[in-house]
This record gives structure tokens, C-alpha cells and sequence, in this order.
């Protein structure tokens, strides 16, 4: 992921552009405390869909937009309209209908509703240009990754150990198809507010639940489908009020 910011950054800045920021330690911390809680968040992700934790991981998904949403209020002191609050009542409701149902105290789902909305908080207050600041964000971690990968390989466990370096080919793709959706969301947190990014939020386990269901023929139960259409219907009053709000511009 280091290596696709890295290109993208140069594409649009020069060389000295790109490691200016260096010099600026304030910066360089910030952007290291960005890129710690990106990566707790993506491996704890990524730790949930592998060990049998799903059911955890999507209450995560319902949850965070709410937390980035009340970030933006408590940290940025957007204005919050009736629309928003409308909004934010449907999700809250939804999430609820979730939790007494599956009856799970969501800590992986916790995890992850935090952990990207304090990135999504830092990255609203960041001054670096999205493309840059995701270079910062990645560097300390791509050289521990690199010697992660030398010492599984050196134990003999590693993806070209034991013949299958078309694993590696996948982890480059699963990169670069991380790095889309992240650099977007860099520049949308530095365009709009977070309450519009965190409604927004919602359209994702949507795009999930219907590749799910129509390419991956997974069930879904009725309280899925409610709590979608409760979700939905929250996301319905909030455009009507940004489309309102944008016309009377």
C-alpha cells in the first residue's frame, strides 16, 4: 500500500514536495498516530473475518458512522440539523434492533467503529494533502511488514516457502484495492464534514449485503433485512435535507 501512495503522491507532486513534510516532526507524529490506528484497525478487521467473527465485525459497521458522527460534533462542533438527527435516530435504532438480537457485546465491533473514527478525526484535522499524508501513514509500517515477511519466509512458513507465491500477487492487488477506497476517504474528510461522512458510511455494508446475498448466496435473516430498510430510511431524510440544505445556497 506504501508503494501505491508513494506513485500517486509523485503523480501529482514533486520529489520535494513529497518529503518535505519530513522536516516537520508535529507532522510526522501525527501522520504515525494516523497510520497506528489505520493499521489496528484493518487487523482487527482482518483478524474477525478469519477466526468466525463476522457477525461482530458488520454491528462494527453499523456502529462507526454513528461515532464518526459524533466526533464531528464533539471535535469540530458541526452543526447538527434536524435532518442529521433524523438520520442519526434511525441508525441508532437499527443498531439497537442488532445488538438485543445477536446479544453480543460488540468488542471487536467496538474496536473498529473507534479506532476509524479517531482516523477519520485526525485525518480531518491533518493539514497535509490526502496523497501525501498516506505516505507518512504507511511508511513505518511497510518497513515493518517488509521484515515481518523476510523472518516468516526465513522460518520457512512463508507464502513463496511452501509454493504459493501467487499469495503474494494477492496481497499486492488486496493492496492496491485498499488504497482506492482510503485515499477517497482521505480527500472526502478533508472536503466535507464528518456527520456527511459518517451517514455516508452506510452505504458500504449495503454494497456488501447485496453482493453477499446475489453473488455469494449468503442467508440473511429478517432482522438484517429490517435493520437495512430502518438505515435506509435514515439515509433517505438525511439526502433530502443535504439536497435542501445545497439549494438554498
Amino acid at each position: 500500500m506504501f508503494i501505491c501512495s508513494y506513485a500517486f503522491a509523485r503523480f501529482k507532486y514533486s520529489r520535494e514536495v513529497v518529503w518535505a513534510p519530513m522536516k516537520d516532526k508535529k507532522t510526522m507524529l501525527k501522520s504515525f498516530a494516523a497510520g497506528l490506528v489505520l493499521t489496528v484497525n484493518w487487523s482487527v478487521y482482518i483478524w474477525a473475518m478469519t477466526t468466525g467473527r463476522m457477525v461482530q465485525s458488520s454491528i462494527g459497521y453499523y456502529i462507526e458512522p454513528l461515532v464518526i458522527c459524533a466526533f464531528g460534533i464533539v471535535l469540530f462542533k458541526e452543526k447538527l440539523t434536524k435532518y442529521n438527527l433524523t438520520a442519526m435516530a434511525f441508525a441508532l435504532v437499527a443498531i439497537v434492533i442488532i445488538l438485543v438480537h445477536y446479544a453480543q457485546l460488540p468488542g471487536v465491533a467496538l474496536g473498529l467503529a473507534f479506532s476509524w473514527a479517531v482516523y477519520s478525526a485526525i485525518k480531518k484535522a491533518s493539514a497535509l494533502p490526502p496523497s501525501i499524508a498516506l505516505v507518512y501513514e504507511t511508511m513505518p509500517f511497510a518497513v515493518i511488514a517488509v521484515f515481518a515477511i523476510l523472518y516468516i519466509e526465513g522460518k520457512g512458513i512463508g507464502a513463496i516457502s511452501v509454493g504459493a507465491p501467487r499469495q503474494y500477487a494477492m496481497m499486492w492487488a488486496s493492496g492496491l484495492m485498499t488504497f482506492i477506497p482510503i485515499a477517497i476517504f482521505g480527500y472526502a474528510a478533508k472536503k466535507t464534514t464528518l456527520l456527511v461522512i459518517g451517514l455516508t458510511q452506510y452505504i458500504s455494508p449495503t454494497i456488501t449485503l447485496l453482493l453477499g446475498i446475489f453473488m455469494f448466496h449468503e442467508p440473511i435473516d429478517r432482522v438484517q433485512v429490517l435493520a437495512f430498510c430502518i438505515i435506509w430510511t435514515g439515509l433517505a431524510v438525511f439526502t433530502y435535507g443535504e439536497a435542501k440544505r445545497l439549494k438554498s445556497r
